[in-house]
């Protein structure tokens, strides 16, 4: 491929030390050639800093303290010198020809800002688990700009859906308009994935080019106590995004926060600091807008 890129791929990790190697493993294990591999430790106390340094000059190692998924993405992104940036949970795994896949995407339109794919439910032993998404429909390209802009996703998204950290692939220009994102430590990835929707088309491949593990430990998917976790995380999204990029995602934004509001009341309460956010974002919320946000809570709570 003629002007390959340089693709980096940041893997972020916080005590997963028994599952690290595996993760960087299969980041130098690409096909693509043109890769460098930085690994985020968020401060782990347990055996993450040993396995890191056994890969010696083959990755290029963060070691920071405890900062926060979003901490470790922007010392990861400040880091980094690829023209494509793959981010890489170290729980989870990158199949082979995932990069090379992803640069093809991109490289064929460079009005392209991203690149997502389904990803691979499996238990912490690699066993496959039902569940999560689904290898369907053909690659192609989307553009969500509009639907955002008005408030709407769902009837817009492409039938494997949308999916977590270690399917997430940017261009730099576009992560350049994202990050730094806010280091508040439960600020998830549906930060860095909502935005890229609102700013720029991208890429889906209908493909499991990574997979997932799914255990006890994970930070938040298939939770139990998902509703508490959802409160605030849509809570904080919605109030970050908005702040930033009113323009792009003003109304998405304000469903985001009526969602975050219903799952609270589904949780049987806010959880931490989340009522200051909620009073923030309102105290610059027009009434209209706070009158149709209330309203759609009550819609998502009796769903």
């Amino acid at each position: 491929m003629p002007n390959e890129p340089l693709v980096t791929i940041a893997i972020n990790n916080y005590n997963y030390g028994r599952f690290l190697g595996a993760a960087i493993d299969s980041a130098l294990q690409q096909t693509y050639p043109h890769i460098e591999v930085i690994v985020v430790d968020d401060g782990s106390t347990d055996n993450s800093r040993e396995v890191i340094a056994e890969y010696g000059d083959k990755i290029l190692p963060i070691l920071q303290e405890n900062g926060g998924q979003a901490s470790a993405f922007n010392s990861g992104f400040e880091a980094s010198r690829g023209e494509i940036i793959c981010l890489l949970d170290a729980d989870d795994l990158f199949v082979p020809t995932k990069v090379a896949e992803v640069v093809e995407a991109l490289q064929e339109n460079r009005d392209r800002g991203w690149c997502f794919h389904p990803q691979q439910w499996v238990d912490a032993q690699l066993n496959p688990i039902p569940g999560g998404q689904k290898e369907v429909g053909l690659s192609a390209e989307y553009d969500f700009r509009g639907p955002l802009k008005r408030g709407k996703l769902n009837n817009y998204l492409p039938p494997s859906g949308l999916p977590a950290t270690s399917a997430f692939c940017f261009r730099r220009s576009l992560l350049e308009k994202m990050l730094p994102m806010p280091e508040i430590p439960i600020l998830s990835d549906n930060y860095l994935k909502f935005l890229a929707l609102a700013l720029t088309p991208g890429y889906v491949i209908n493909r499991f080019l990574s997979i997932q593990r799914i255990h006890q430990n994970n930070a938040y998917t298939d939770r139990n106590d998902r509703f508490k976790t959802t409160a605030r995380i849509e809570i904080l999204t919605a109030y970050w995004m908005r702040h930033y990029f009113p323009e792009a995602i003003w109304t998405f934004s304000n469903n985001c926060f009526a969602n975050g509001i219903a799952a609270s009341w589904k949780s049987g309460g806010l959880v931490g600091d989340s009522r200051d956010w909620i009073d923030k974002y309102l105290a610059s919320t027009p009434w209209r807008d706070r009158l149709t946000i209330y309203l759609k809570s009550v819609y998502y709570y009796l769903q």
